[in-house]
């Protein structure tokens, strides 16, 4: 009997030990397959118009599909995990995105191949704020949520710096489909981590009224603003079709806030941005991500059309960048309850400005060592700085019944800033390089285009400045839930 006793007192101990671990890495998992299906097609890109097809403008829609339902669909998402759960969003998110995986990698139209691609992105907006509002919810303020921030944060960058790698390598060597169906495998893994490790939801949260004038008007105008902004590539932004694109965004978004501020039960309780670290939090991700995307497109494009190198070469390239921003992360985790999160993001931005200033002294008859890998580690330790406390700011104070809310508010951040960062940047790239493709012209612009990264980082710097508290780690305004793993005092 004895011995009976024992042995379960060891497994109630083993299995709650390892819950937590457990739910970072169900978390990790979903992080890293997001991120990684925003950057591996690029390189496959030109396989798949082979074999499938498309036009020479239908192409991009491969790309920019994904961005556009991700980006207009993120609010909603993490309004629905709010109302039905994030456990639940969580594992419908991440179903419905192996399926529109495997539906990619089968696709013989393009038309198909497009459609799963935006069904990825409802997957991805799905499960995206239902994971880090369960990170939020499930461990206190303090080193523990700063390592599980710190954990989900670098996986992002990590998933993109891996898809860049995965995307060349895939097609080279066993087809471009391959770029879809990984996606398969790492599901299974995540779904099978978070039926183990994540609380089921609990019945409260069905109570609360979904809001569907306010969700319809903000996905609709987030979607016809990334829709506007990511077609600037092929239609220019004097176009008929960018202009009218982004006034239909102004309209709805003008809409939606006079529609929130009349709801009883808004989609977005504007309450959440009035805190000094959700503000600072969602202009940050804007201003950082903005500079990041444009910067990697920069120098995809300067390694393979300047330097001459191929496209799994240029994903070999990137490599260091991932170990950069593990450095970074476990710096800023071990500074967590230590250091105010203005010191810590101020350090971070600083650091990976200077990595994008570094970029910007590119020359045509450039060195991989000193203009690429120096810069890309640099840039990298930066980055993993402010990962972690970024994530830790943009959920900071939010009531449980809001964490799913502030979760997409900062990935919305993310994701637009990052849409709107490549877009402008790189038209201003392209001015400056005009109508002579020569080495030292393309050049020209890129390091024009990686200089304004640098400038939209010491932007985020200013904001975390005059935004955030000068000492103190964040102070939430609200006790942790303990029912949950890490949850206890």
């Amino acid at each position: 009997m004895t011995v009976a006793i024992s042995r379960l007192y060891f497994l109630y101990v083993y299995k709650n030990a390892a819950r937590p671990a457990l739910l970072i890495a169900a978390v990790a998992v979903a992080q890293f397959v997001v991120s990684l299906d925003i950057s591996v097609v690029n390189v496959a890109l030109p396989a798949i118009r082979a074999d499938l097809g498309f036009g020479p403008s239908g192409l991009q829609w491969v790309v920019d599909i994904y961005a556009l339902v991700l980006g207009g669909f993120l609010l909603l998402g993490g309004r629905l995990g709010d109302r039905f759960g994030h456990r639940s969003l969580f594992l419908s998110g991440l179903a419905l995105f192996a399926l529109a995986s495997l539906g990619g990698g089968l696709a013989n139209t393009p038309q198909m191949l497009v459609v799963a691609r935006a069904v990825q992105g409802l997957g991805a907006a799905a499960m995206t704020p239902a994971a880090l509002a369960v990170l939020s919810t499930a461990f206190p303020a303090g080193p523990a949520r700063a390592r599980a921030l710190g954990i989900w944060g670098a996986m992002g960058g990590i998933g993109g710096a891996a898809g860049v790698v995965l995307g060349g390598v895939l097609t080279e060597f066993a087809g471009w489909r391959w770029v879809m169906f990984v996606n398969i495998p790492v599901v299974v893994v995540g779904i099978a981590l978070v039926s183990a490790a994540v609380p089921r939801d609990r019945h409260s949260v069905h109570q609360r009224s979904l809001d569907l004038p306010g969700a319809v008007l903000v996905t609709g105008g987030l979607g016809f603003l990334v829709l506007g902004v990511v077609r600037t590539h092929d239609v220019g932004w004097l176009s008929m079709e960018t202009l009218g694109a982004l006034l239909a965004a102004v309209v709805l978004l003008t809409a939606f806030v006079a529609v929130e501020r009349r709801t009883a039960e808004p989609l977005v309780r504007f309450g959440l941005l009035a805190r000094r670290e959700v503000a600072a939090a969602n202009i940050f991700a804007f201003l950082l991500f903005g500079g990041q995307f444009a910067a990697f497109y920069f120098v995809s494009l300067y390694l393979q059309t300047v330097l001459g190198y191929s496209a799994v070469a240029t994903g070999l390239a990137f490599l260091p960048f991932s170990a950069g921003l593990i450095a970074g992360t476990v710096v800023a985790t071990r500074l967590a309850g230590r250091r105010p999160l203005r010191m810590v993001l101020t350090v971070g931005g600083l650091i990976a400005a200077a990595g994008f200033g570094w970029f910007g002294l590119i020359n045509a008859d450039g060195s991989i060592l000193v203009d690429v890998l120096g810069p890309i580690v640099v840039t990298s330790v930066g980055l993993g700085l402010c990962l972690a406390p970024l994530a830790g700011a943009a959920t900071a104070g939010a009531p449980p019944e809001d964490a799913g809310t502030a979760a997409a508010l900062v990935n919305s951040s993310r994701q637009i800033g990052g849409s709107i960062g490549l877009a402008v940047l790189s038209t201003v790239a392209a001015v400056r390089t005009g109508e002579v493709r020569a080495p030292e012209s393309l050049t020209a612009g890129f390091a024009l285009g990686l200089t304004l990264s640098a400038v939209l980082l010491l932007l985020a710097v200013t904001a975390a400045l005059t935004l955030l508290p000068r000492t103190g780690p964040t102070s939430p305004a609200r006790r942790p839930d303990t029912s949950t793993p890490g949850g206890r005092p």
